[in-house]
């Protein structure tokens, strides 16, 4: 309604303003709203720019602001500045033609619209709609290639040891179990036979007599893992979007490993995600 409105009120202005119903003899000459430059930009211009603010504003996902006035606001303000203009400029005129009638129904159908806008439910819509927000991967999620790879929950991978990681307590997708049922099995599947190596290149840790379960976690930022001898200098760093695998805990600190198999200390263990 807006959009039309403004069509009609930029059409009117070509048209005449003054009837030559009364003339009689001699010349009568007509004028348009192009020939005055007031009437034209009070009434004429400022429809169809107030009309094309209400679009823009209406079109635009978020409220957009010009010295703290919204465009939206704006526009119905100066359409509404618009049908005053032409109701008095009707008012005053002797004879009015074609471009002041067909330019006050313009307008007037312009404020209206303009009005009614932010009032009827209809018409709240915007244009266009709001861009939907992104869902959020899993850590380590991988675009092209999802549920798949190293660090990814309930993927197939390498466990402490070597070994493929059945599901179960402690590992991401498998079905939660008893906590010490749950460290019962991972000390069985984890021990590799008398003298062999970890994946990790290190003679793997007994089993936690206080019932720690291996897991796998995600930090959130960045953080630097140490070495297990206390030394200052960090081995590595824990990338956030990755999931790495505790093995040990270390007073408040956790024994993680990463995906090369190196095992390193990460003192700080606040706000980690657990799979």
């Amino acid at each position: 309604m807006v959009i039309g409105a403004a069509v009609v009120l930029f059409i009117a202005s070509f048209l005449s303003l003054n009837s030559t119903a009364g003339c009689t003899g001699g010349f009568c000459p007509t004028i348009n709203a192009w020939d005055s430059l007031g009437l034209l930009m009070s009434m004429f211009l400022a429809g169809v720019i107030a009309a094309a603010l209400i679009v823009v504003a209406r079109g635009l996902p978020g409220p957009r602001k010009v010295a703290g006035i919204e465009l939206g606001q704006f526009g119905v303000a100066l359409a509404v500045f618009a049908a005053w203009t032409a109701f008095w400029t009707i008012l005053d005129a002797g004879s009015a033609g074609a471009g002041l009638i067909l330019g006050l129904i313009a307008a007037l159908v312009l404020a209206a619209g303009a009005v009614a806008g932010p009032l009827v439910p209809a018409l709240k819509a915007p244009l266009m709609g709001a861009p939907k927000p992104a869902v959020a991967g899993p850590y380590g999620a991988q675009q092209g290639q999802p549920g798949a790879g190293y660090g990814y929950p309930g993927a197939q991978q390498p466990s402490y040891g070597g070994q493929p990681a059945p599901g179960g307590y402690g590992y991401p997708g498998g079905a939660a179990q008893d906590p010490q049922a749950g460290a019962a099995q991972a000390g069985a599947t984890q021990a590799p036979a008398a003298g062999q190596a970890s994946q990790g290149g290190q003679p793997p840790a007994a089993a936690d007599a206080s019932g720690f379960a291996p897991f796998w976690f995600a930090v959130p930022v960045a953080r630097p893992l140490y070495a297990e001898d206390g030394s200052p200098t960090p081995i590595a760093e824990l990338a956030p979007g990755t999931w790495y695998l505790a093995v040990d805990q270390r007073g408040p600190g956790l024994v993680a490993q990463t995906q090369d198999g190196r095992r390193g200390l990460l003192q700080d263990t606040t706000g980690i995600q657990r799979g």
